[in-house]
């Protein structure tokens, strides 16, 4: 189930590749990273829901920020496109 949402998003991502900004580029690169460990780690724990996906994400968006990984700017850009990108694949069927 997570891994269809994965492919999903991971789609979307590489769908944005011809238009996207700058700043889009980097977001959904930044976001590629936390999706794939996200998975991983959920299907090691065996909590496969597409929810469980979206908060395990969302915790590890904030973790990088925590550590100051992402200016505020970035914060804002990351968690939106997260939110954008989640919200599409779950709709998709």
């Amino acid at each position: 189930m997570i891994a269809e949402c994965e492919a999903r998003i991971l789609a979307l991502i590489d769908d944005m590749l011809e238009h996207a900004s700058d700043d889009e580029l980097f977001a959904g690169g930044y976001l590629r990273g936390h999706l794939t460990l996200a998975v991983a780690e959920a299907e090691e724990q065996g909590d496969t829901t597409v929810q469980a996906l979206y908060q395990r994400v969302c915790d590890s968006v904030q973790q990088a920020i925590k550590n100051g990984e992402l200016s505020p700017p970035d914060q804002i850009l990351v968690n939106g496109m997260w939110d954008d990108l989640f919200q599409r694949a779950s709709q998709i069927n």
